[in-house]
């Protein structure tokens, strides 16, 4: 689980409602009819502009903001350093069982490529491939919550606009006054606070993540690399410890450091 996200969407919430709660009733704050235009008419600008699969596979992706399943550069060092020595053991079909095993795309392609036999170029072609597959499915999510945060004040501006036509056709009834006000203004807060604290906060944290699982699969890339050149765990190590950042080698020991 990501806390961040989790922490930085509640307080965001938190000051928002405290400063309505403070500031006298909440109970204005609440408009259905606001409610509805502005997420209404957002739901509809997402479907109309993207298919419906991509939708529902966008949204699959921005569970990456809310869950942290990726491993740490550290991580993936200890992990190619035990697959190298199941090679040094038992050969590279060794890596078969733990391919049958592996949940993760990208490392199970890699390990049957591995376990397969095949040419650098290959392995390096295929792995690429797979990258570039990940890299678009995150940037389909991204897009899906940049044009959320674009239409969501845009609808929220169509409701005041409607908002307004209310109150301006019942200028004569007092009590239709109230409803038309509560409609133009409601419609911007709402667009304002969905696009900026919710879809603009998630886009970014989409693309940060994808920064960070592209360091990791090169990362992974460069391990199959050496392990297909059949390289000792130690060997493996020094490969892959140039692309972890130096204030995270500090606290690796490495596998010559562990032997003495």
């Amino acid at each position: 689980m990501d806390i961040a996200t989790i922490l930085g969407l509640f307080t965001g919430f938190l000051m928002v409602g405290s400063a309505i709660w403070f500031g006298g009733d909440a109970l204005p704050f609440i408009h259905v009819p606001s409610l509805l235009i502005t997420f209404g008419g957002t739901l509809a600008a997402v479907l109309i502009h993207f298919p419906a699969k991509r939708v529902w596979n966008a949204f699959a992706v921005a569970r990456n903001c809310f869950v942290a399943s990726l491993p740490e550069p550290g991580e993936v060092l200890e992990q190619f350093r035990g697959f190298a020595t199941i090679v040094r053991r038992g050969g590279l079909l060794a890596l078969e069982p733990i391919a049958e095993a592996e949940s993760d795309a990208f490392l199970k392609t890699g390990l049957d490529l591995i376990a397969g036999g095949c040419d650098a170029e290959t392995l390096t072609t295929a792995l690429r491939q797979e990258k570039s597959t990940i890299a678009q499915r995150h940037a389909s999510g991204r897009q899906l919550f940049e044009v959320m945060a674009s239409a969501a004040p845009a609808w929220g501006m169509i409701g005041t606009l409607i908002g307004l036509a209310q109150l301006l056709s019942h200028l004569k009834d007092p009590a239709a006054i109230g409803s038309g006000l509560a409609v133009a203004l409601l419609t911007t807060l709402y667009g304002a606070l969905f696009a900026q604290l919710f879809c603009i906060p998630l886009a970014g944290k989409l693309e940060s993540r994808h920064v960070e699982e592209a360091i990791v699969r090169d990362i992974m890339l460069e391990g199959f690399l050496a392990l297909q050149q059949e390289h000792s765990p130690g060997l493996i190590e020094d490969r892959l410890r140039a692309w972890i950042p130096p204030q995270q080698r500090t606290d690796m020991p490495s596998e010559r450091a562990k032997a003495a």
